[in-house]
């Protein structure tokens, strides 16, 4: 009887263990990038952007890269993952197909990653989103605004989304909520605990417009089963794409497609140079 209570308290003395790391360190998992001891190495500014510093409505201050569109065309405006960077979107969409096409793009570094102030929040990311849309409609008055974000950004961009008039939704290994990805990975994980859910399954129906999700067969880190659920929960509007690849590799196989698919509406505005030459 003494063992049976001596590993009953053993078992409590873990779970409350396991309690407390998580109500300490969620964000610190959540927002990887944003908690990396040490300096970082500055990423260059990639070519044909320009880099700035926006203010958001709360007083932070957030590193932003910029490439204007040409007139009457659209702008992409990219949130990035939880370990990543705004380069690496900045240079993709500052390339064909995209800037063949006209758009231009805003990639912004969230609260509290290199270059910006603060600290991340579910709610901090969703106002530095704002904050995006509102520097791209300043700088590019009356451009359309497609919204893309990549794995924790596909979060941010659906969130935004349901605030904002845009174009549509372009997202990558998306997952459909917080608490469904830790469950998934940590099924007996006390999700109540969790500050930042990031519901995108109750947002994205109420979002509006087309939406793309491209999601890899391989990904170990968002399961694909998670990007259809989110498909789902979009509804009709919604197109699935599953492509071979993981979380990563994944990252503009399908932007082709999505040009085609959010910028078909803006060609009579905002034409290609062939189709503008007489």
């Amino acid at each position: 009887m003494r063992i049976l209570l001596v590993l009953a308290a053993a078992a409590l003395g873990l779970f409350a263990l396991m309690l407390g790391a998580l109500g300490l360190f969620q964000r610190s998992l959540i927002y990887p990038g944003a908690f990396i001891a040490g300096p970082r190495a500055r990423l260059p500014v990639p070519p044909g952007t320009q880099a700035l510093s926006l203010l958001t409505a709360d007083d932070e201050r957030l590193h932003a890269l910029w490439r204007a569109p040409r007139p009457g065309c659209g702008v992409v405006v990219s949130f990035h993952g939880n370990g990543s960077r705004p380069e690496p979107a900045a240079a993709r969409f500052s390339a064909p197909p995209w800037s063949t096409a006209g758009w231009g793009v805003l990639a912004i570094s969230y609260r509290g990653y290199p270059g910006s102030t603060g600290a991340p929040s579910e709610d901090g990311l969703i106002a530095d989103g704002l904050a995006a849309v509102a520097e791209a409609v300043r700088r590019a008055p009356g451009a359309p605004i497609l919204l893309h974000g990549h794995s924790l950004g596909a979060a941010v961009a659906v969130a935004v989304a349901e605030r904002v008039p845009h174009l549509g939704l372009y997202l990558e290994a998306p997952f459909d909520s917080l608490p469904g990805i830790v469950r998934l990975a940590f099924p007996y994980a006390p999700t109540f605990l969790l500050r930042d859910t990031w519901r995108s399954d109750a947002r994205i129906a109420r979002a509006g417009g087309p939406v793309l999700i491209v999601h890899g067969t391989e990904d170990g880190v968002v399961p694909v089963k998670l990007g259809r659920r989110l498909a789902t929960a979009a509804g009709e509007g919604a197109r699935f794409e599953s492509v071979a690849g993981d979380h990563v590799s994944v990252l503009g196989t399908r932007d082709r497609l999505a040009e085609t698919m959010f910028g078909d509406s803006l060609r009579a505005a905002c034409p290609t140079p062939a189709a503008a030459t007489p």
